[in-house]
C-alpha cells in the first residue's frame, strides 16, 4: 500500500479525481484541523463549526470528478469553508428576521384581532340597542348618526321641526348611553 501522506496536493487531487478513497482520505486527514480552526474564527458554536467542515469535504468527494481547482487545495477548501460559514449566518439572519415577524404578529397580530373582534361585538351590542329604540327615534337616530344628516335635512325629509329631530336624537342618546355604559364597566376589557 502506498504512503499517500508522502504524495503532494496536486498529485492527491489527480487520485481524487479518479475515485481513490485513500487519497480523500488524506485529504481530510492533512486539512481538517486547519480547517476547523479557520471556522474557528468565525463561528463559536462547536457543533456549527464541525457540520461546515465535515458539508465541506462531503461536497469535495461527491463533487471530486467536476471540481477544477484554480486555486491550492487548502485555498480552495478555507474558501469553501468560508462561503459555507457565511451562508450558514446568512440563514440565521432569515431565521431570525422570521421569528422577530413571527412573534410580532403573535403580539400585535392577536391584539389586533382580538380588538377587532371586541369592535364587532360593541357594534352588535349598539345596533342590537338601536333596533329597541321606539320607530321614529331610531329613524331620526340613524339619519343622524349613520347617514350624517343634520337636523335640518332630517325635518325637510320626515316633515317634522328641526328640534323634533333634535330632542329625538337627544332622547335616544340619552336613552343609549346608560345601556352602553352598563355594558362597559361589566365587560371592561371591550
Amino acid at each position: 500500500m502506498k504512503s499517500y501522506s508522502n504524495f503532494s496536493d496536486v498529485d492527491l487531487i489527480i487520485l481524487l479525481k479518479h475515485d481513490d478513497g485513500y487519497a480523500y482520505t488524506e485529504i481530510f486527514e492533512r486539512y481538517n484541523e486547519i480547517l476547523l480552526r479557520h471556522a474557528y474564527r468565525i463561528l463559536t458554536d462547536k457543533d456549527e463549526i464541525n457540520d461546515v467542515v465535515q458539508d465541506v469535504f462531503l461536497t469535495l468527494w461527491q463533487k471530486r470528478s467536476t471540481i477544477e481547482f484554480k486555486v491550492s487545495l487548502l485555498s480552495y477548501l478555507s474558501i469553501s469553508v468560508r462561503n459555507r460559514i457565511f451562508d450558514l449566518l446568512s440563514h440565521k439572519k432569515i431565521i431570525l428576521k422570521y421569528a422577530a415577524s413571527f412573534n410580532k404578529f403573535l403580539v400585535e397580530g392577536y391584539n389586533i384581532t382580538d380588538d377587532e373582534i371586541r369592535e364587532r361585538e360593541l357594534s352588535k351590542i349598539i345596533e342590537r340597542e338601536i333596533d329597541h329604540l321606539p320607530t321614529k327615534m331610531k329613524e331620526v337616530f340613524l339619519m343622524n348618526k349613520k347617514d350624517g344628516l343634520s337636523y335640518k335635512e332630517i325635518a325637510a325629509k320626515l316633515n317634522i321641526t328641526d328640534q323634533t329631530a333634535k330632542q329625538q336624537v337627544y332622547k335616544a342618546l340619552k336613552i343609549l348611553k346608560p345601556k352602553l355604559d352598563s355594558f362597559m364597566s361589566a365587560f371592561p376589557f371591550l
